[in-house]
C-alpha cells in the first residue's frame, strides 16, 4: 500500500465522483488515499478515460531516491522531465497570444 495524491483541474464531474469512491477529497479537486498498486493503476486508467480536456497529476510514495514518483495527464505548463534518473518538473513559458 502506498499513499497517493491526485490533483485535478477542469475535469468532468463523473471523474471527480469516480475518484471519490477510492480517495478522500480534502480540497476541491485534491484527493488523497492509501491504496495498492493495482488500485492506483485502476484509478489512473479512469483518469485517462474520463479527464477529457482537463489535466491531472498523481503522485505516490515509493522506494526511490526522492521517496515518491508521479505522472501527469493533459496539458499543463508544468512538464515532467527526467534528469539523470531523477524526475523533475520544468515550468513552460506562457503562450504569447
Amino acid at each position: 500500500m502506498a499513499m497517493i495524491t491526485v490533483v485535478t483541474e477542469a475535469v468532468p464531474p463523473r471523474l471527480r465522483g469516480r475518484l471519490a469512491v477510492w480517495l478522500l477529497e480534502v480540497r476541491a479537486g485534491v484527493y488523497v488515499g492509501n491504496v495498492s498498486r493495482r488500485i492506483r493503476e485502476m484509478i489512473w486508467f479512469q483518469v485517462t478515460e474520463l479527464a477529457d480536456d482537463g489535466n491531472v497529476v498523481m503522485a505516490w510514495s515509493t522506494n526511490n531516491e526522492s521517496g515518491f514518483d508521479f505522472q501527469t495527464y493533459g496539458e499543463n505548463r508544468r512538464e515532467p522531465i527526467d534528469v539523470d534518473g531523477l524526475r523533475l518538473v520544468r515550468f513552460l513559458p506562457a503562450d504569447s497570444d
